[in-house]
């Protein structure tokens, strides 16, 4: 067996926020889980109850680990927001905004992909930020004042958006370049 180089963990200390919720898109929450516990980051995956499982588009299952009513922004260096059609429900919830919201006005990570980019447009994040996510929410992007970018990845100071999950190494690679030069507190 060929020998394997020790994982990097240039993220060792950061701790990062993402929402779960019926009818998320299974690879948009569990490839960014994933990789950045890979690089050494702590993932809180927060839902509308503790501890409920949550069923992916797909049928993949997602307990979460904290009820979103519990969480503040001042815990976590950023959020992470994976698409499907819960951002749709969780865009209702003024917790979920007032969070978002105190992420971007903190310059902490707000990273969305597909249909995610409709809880920072609810949020009202956007506003002349370059921004990418699915087509299908291209206008409503554009609506909410951002300036959209049809490519695998925009990073705009500290947000991050990608478009689908062909495009996760793409988010997932800015993402911890970012997260890699935030200071640890």
């Amino acid at each position: 067996m060929p020998h394997l180089p020790p994982l990097h963990h240039q993220l060792d200390g950061i701790r990062i926020l993402t929402l779960v919720g019926d009818d998320y898109e299974d690879l948009e929450l569990w490839y960014p889980k994933l990789r950045l516990e890979e690089a050494g980051a702590h993932v809180t995956v927060a839902g509308a109850m503790q501890g409920r499982t949550y069923a992916g588009k797909h049928g993949y299952p997602c307990t979460s680990d904290a009820t979103i009513g519990d969480m503040e922004a001042a815990d976590f260096h950023g959020i992470v927001i994976p698409g499907g059609w819960m951002p749709d429900k969780l865009r209702r919830d003024e917790k979920v905004l007032d969070l978002v919201r105190e992420f971007a006005a903190h310059g902490k990570l707000v990273a969305a992909i597909c249909h995610g980019g409709w809880i920072p447009i609810s949020a009202g994040v956007y506003r002349g930020v370059r921004v990418t996510g699915s087509p299908g929410i291209k206008d409503d992007l554009m609506n909410a004042g951002a300036i959209w970018e049809d490519t695998p990845v925009v990073v705009d100071r500290h947000h991050v958006t990608s478009r689908k999950p062909a495009d996760l190494p793409a988010f997932m690679a800015a993402i911890v370049e970012l997260l890699a030069g935030v200071s640890v507190s």
